[in-house]
């Protein structure tokens, strides 16, 4: 989706409201470093050193509408336990979510927890109850949605199967007047009645009609069958790095392609989607567009870690991206430097960082940043600006302007992000990306390295990279030099 299709679909969307009814959980992920086997039974053992906790299910798709700019009202149960109170807390704290959380004591918050090290899970945990909602608890969810769907653009059911979506809440989203979109882990999609849009992903579709789901011709079978079972106007599949299928009542299935991300963490990407449907639906956004809104919404979620949202900035961000050469994506501003990091760090990898000016780059640089390389799982460069190489080299520097430099860095496959920077030292740079390992050259002491006490505190280490001798660009520009008064 390029920007000038994004842009007015995401100046659309801002203000629309949703209603999102559905299963509210609690996801928390709790993170550490494996290193050792126990010794009472073969089994890793986590050294916890964080723990994220955040809503997961219906509450997330909540977050990624507030996220994209729309208002969202979050219907769902919570039980009388400490997790139900951390959900209404967590409610409260998101901007642009109103709740509408109804209290079963006779019912446990449901409760997901993932153990993560290396960016793995090891382990997942879950505390729920799958029975569904009944008598007053029932009746409280079915009016709460007639009345809190008044003025609404769109409603949105996550079934995840905890018994929040009662026969009693479908019809009462139905009867609204407005569209209706579930995202359904049911067996069956007849109890959903005349809705909008069911939107299952590949695998979802396989368990309810039965068929394969792989190839294109395969989704378009089971859609078409899906589609003879129940009485929804129109299925969309999503079907992660194969991009969306659409199957509309009485018209051929359309397949639409998606560009590929690298998958970090799939967790909620579902979530973003049918945030990001609904949001673009609500504004009367094309269907086509809609779609691509939401694809790019769940190709930006699914590089981050855990259940996480997607904001319009990062979508903007990644639609100039998808459009880049590779080399020029790798160039980034300090906040994308930010954010790469927590993303590798999340993974487990050890991120280097090195800075030079690199005017003209030579067999002595890329030897030295191969040997940065090999020191850490991640490089970035920090590069020197045109005022800040000159203020060190003088008159007449750099040979090569700022965006030359920046993209033959780019180029070279040892380096993964470069990061120019304007002041005269990289200082503010090392301390935004905290790597694990600075690298400078050997010619300089580590005393003299900028940055190296700081790297040191946060339990870091400084290296010293070989220098190739007889290459460097003030030999090579005398060189050019001597040639030239020849």
């Amino acid at each position: 989706m390029d920007l000038s299709t994004l842009q007015p679909v995401l100046a659309a969307v801002g203000g629309s409201r949703v209603v999102c009814v559905g299963d509210v959980m609690i996801d928390r992920f709790v993170y550490g470093d494996v290193t050792r086997v126990s010794p009472e039974a073969p089994i890793p053992v986590l050294a916890r050193t964080r723990e994220l906790v955040m809503l997961g299910g219906a509450g997330n798709v909540a977050r990624n509408v507030a996220a994209l700019g729309g208002e969202v009202s979050l219907i769902g149960l919570v039980g009388g336990d400490p997790e139900g109170h951390e959900a209404l807390r967590l409610v409260g704290a998101d901007v642009g979510v109103e709740g509408f959380l109804i209290r079963d004591s006779s019912r446990p918050t449901t409760l997901k927890t993932r153990f993560v090290s290396g960016g793995q899970q090891l382990l997942r945990v879950d505390l729920e109850e799958s029975r569904p909602a009944e008598g007053e608890v029932d009746e409280r969810l079915a009016r709460t949605v007639r009345d809190v769907a008044k003025g609404a653009g769109v409603i949105l059911i996550s079934d995840y199967g905890k018994g929040v979506v009662t026969d009693a809440v479908i019809a009462a989203a139905r009867d609204a007047g407005i569209p209706v979109i579930v995202d359904s882990k049911a067996r069956s999609f007849r109890r959903y009645g005349a809705v909008d849009i069911i939107k299952p992903n590949a695998a979802e579709l396989a368990y309810a009609t039965g068929m394969p789901t792989q190839t294109s011709d395969e989704v378009a079978a089971a859609v078409d069958h899906a589609l003879s079972l129940c009485e929804a106007k129109a299925i969309l599949v999503t079907r992660a790095s194969k991009g969306i299928s659409l199957g509309v009542r009485g018209e051929p299935v359309r397949h639409f392609a998606t560009a590929p991300r690298e998958v970090f963490d799939a967790s909620g990407a579902g979530d973003t989607t049918i945030a990001a449907l609904g949001l673009a639906l609500a504004a009367g956004a094309a269907i086509e567009d809609t779609i691509a809104f939401a694809m790019l919404a769940s190709g930006v979620a699914v590089t981050k870690a855990g259940t996480a949202v997607v904001t319009p900035e990062e979508m903007m961000e990644a639609s100039i991206s998808a459009h880049l050469a590779p080399a020029e994506a790798k160039i980034v501003t300090p906040q994308r430097m930010a954010d790469e990091v927590a993303r590798w760090r999340a993974k487990g990898l050890r991120v280097g960082f090195t800075n030079g000016c690199f005017d003209i780059l030579h067999r002595g640089h890329v030897a030295y940043l191969n040997q940065a390389r090999n020191w850490c799982d991640r490089l970035i460069v920090g590069l020197n600006s045109d005022r800040s190489v000159k203020a060190l080299k003088g008159e007449g520097r750099p040979v090569n302007d700022l965006e030359s430099r920046a993209l033959v860095l780019a180029g070279l496959a040892c380096v993964d992000l470069v990061a120019p920077f304007d002041e005269d030292t990289p200082m503010d740079l090392i301390r935004t990306a905290r790597p694990d390992v600075l690298i400078k050259g050997a010619d300089y002491s580590e005393d003299q390295v900028v940055g190296a006490k700081e790297v040191r505190s946060w339990g870091g280490e400084v290296r010293l990279a070989e220098i190739v001798d007889g290459y460097s660009t003030t030999a090579a520009i005398a060189r050019m030099t001597a040639k030239d008064s020849q």
